[in-house]
């Protein structure tokens, strides 16, 4: 049996990510501490192991998380 891919573009906007947040993140994956190291790996294997739809939906359930989580 075939499974079929469930599409999670379209729709409201729920999240907003300004300029300044993406790029402390491009920072603090690209940078030169050992948490980078690490972050960089595992971008490099969730964007190995998973298509872009899948992808997108890790980046959304991880936003809500975070901010339904305690700081």
């Amino acid at each position: 049996m075939s499974r079929q891919p469930i599409e999670i573009t379209g729709g409201e906007s729920v999240y907003c990510i300004n300029t300044t947040q993406l790029k402390a993140a491009y920072d603090m994956v690209m940078g030169d501490s050992e948490n980078a190291a690490r972050l960089h790996a595992q971008l490099d294997v969730l964007e190995a192991d998973f298509n872009r739809n899948d992808r997108a939906a890790l980046a959304f359930l991880i936003i809500d998380r975070l901010l339904k989580s305690p700081k």
